[in-house]
């Protein structure tokens, strides 16, 4: 039987021991935090979970135009919509240990054995965990990454805060302050500005989710500003400061912005350190990422990697695959490597942003070949109906052949509208036959139809 350690317990080392159970193998997995690591317990799972209340809060206060309006108490004052936000952290913590709970019942089912502690690499083929060595023919490393720390802005777990301490606030931050506009930033952001805060966004960069779809990150700002958020473009924070009950961030080029709260969202760093990969012959990169190929080996025999330590698109389902992958690949298994062209992503703003496969850039460098439609959200039948307004899909086929080459959504619910398109990218379908596929009527997934009919009708002049 093959021996299997799997150092870290999130979405690449549970999904990995998953599927090295079921082929056989005996497993052990080393966690320091709890089934489903920190995605499970301090990262994804509480920030949706945070961002789901936010956003129906948002869609409440925004429902006037549909004829719907808080009524008057007794007193004649008009009601409004409180955040009981100790209550909102209760629930983000107790659906956490929740989840984290299942993802132990899941393992334990499968046979797989869980370590709590550190692990460290003695050989190539032992793992210490404090005085325990655990012998393994194939080991995966699925670590993860920890919030980066800015120095002169160190979270203090009171006024200056990084992601993973926003979950003890005995209050919502009055005044609160988000440095760093990348994807972690703007979803926090857009939900504190939901759940009543005032919020100001500081960008280093000239626009707001610098790396994503400029068209969707446009979209996104227009809508922070419009619903009162204050983005601080070509920004960058030079330091973090108490100032009594509040936060002083304090700018590159002097200025100063005050808050009750600050929030860091100023990338990853991997936890690679100190587990003795080196040593071993695990190749690290300029920044400390496992260097892996496309079946998640790493530099060493026999040793793979999966997740946020790879610095491979800091996904949860990317997480997933890779561990995957690098099972099936280490068990002999058939095997197809991972196509960063078959990743759909989403960015839990409000509305929400989609992606897969090619991009906007490609297409405008020629990097890539193909013809676009954009459908304005506000075209949409169900759009109307619903209110919403603020969104479009975008969709590109190639120009000669027609078959599917991706997709961008800005929408409510994104998440879930761009599966259609990630099937049709994955399987080669063409705008033809995406066109052809009945969708309900009225949906938001009409949009996608309809531009694959524009394309289609493109194709024939």
């Amino acid at each position: 039987m093959t021996r299997i350690v799997i150092i870290g317990g999130g979405p690449g080392g549970y999904e990995a021991a998953l599927v090295a159970a079921q082929l056989g193998a005996d497993v052990t997995v080393v966690e320091r935090d709890g089934p489903g690591g920190a995605c499970v317990l301090t990262d994804c799972v509480p920030s949706k979970t945070l961002i789901a209340t936010s956003t129906r809060r948002g869609i409440m206060q925004e429902s006037d135009t549909l004829g719907l309006r808080f009524s008057g108490g007794p007193d004649g004052i008009v009601g409004g919509l409180e955040v009981d936000l100790g209550m909102v952290n209760k629930r983000v913590k107790d659906l956490a240990r929740a989840q984290s709970f299942d993802v132990a019942e899941r393992l334990a089912y499968e046979d797989v054995r869980i370590v709590r502690g550190e692990a460290r690499f003695v050989d190539p083929q032992i793992i210490a965990v404090g005085d325990e060595r655990l012998r393994a023919d194939v080991v995966l490393i699925a670590t993860g990454a920890t919030p980066r720390v800015l120095p002169g802005a160190e979270p203090d777990g009171e006024r200056i805060l990084s992601w993973r301490q926003l979950y003890d606030l005995p209050e919502l931050p009055e005044e609160l302050i988000v440095v760093g506009s990348g994807v972690t930033g703007a979803e926090l952001a857009s939900a504190y500005l939901s759940l009543g805060s005032k919020v100001t966004l500081v960008s280093s960069r000239d626009r707001i989710l610098p790396s994503e779809d400029a068209d969707a990150a446009g979209v996104l700002e227009e809508v922070f500003r419009r619903r009162g958020m204050n983005v601080l473009s070509r920004s960058r924070a030079a330091g973090v400061e108490r100032s009594g009950d509040g936060v002083i961030v304090t700018l590159d080029d002097g200025r100063k912005v005050e808050g009750s709260h600050c929030l860091m969202t100023v990338g990853m760093v991997p936890n690679t350190r100190g587990i003795g990969l080196p040593e071993v012959g695990v190749r690290l990169d300029s920044r400390g990422f496992i260097t892996v190929d496309k079946v998640s080996r790493t530099s060493a025999p026999h040793i793979y990697a999966a997740g946020d330590c790879t610095g491979v698109l800091m996904l949860a389902s990317v997480a997933a695959m890779q561990g995957r992958i690098a099972m099936w690949h280490a068990l002999g298994e058939a095997v197809q490597p991972l196509k960063m062209g078959w990743v759909a992503a989403n960015i839990f703003t409000d509305p929400e942003v989609a992606t897969v496969g090619v991009t906007q850039a490609m297409v405008d460098s020629g990097e890539v070949n193909a013809r676009e439609v954009v459908l304005p959200l506000a075209t949409n039948p169900r759009a109307k109906m619903q209110g919403f307004e603020d969104g479009f899909v975008k969709l590109f086929c190639r120009q000669s052949t027609s078959i599917v080459l991706g997709a961008v959504i800005v929408a409510p619910r994104a998440s879930e509208l761009i599966l259609g398109v990630s099937v049709a990218v994955q399987q080669h379908l063409t705008v033809d036959q995406v066109a052809h596929t009945f969708a309900v009527y009225p949906s938001l997934s009409g949009s996608i139809t309809e531009a694959s009919r524009r394309l289609m009708q493109e194709s024939a002049y």
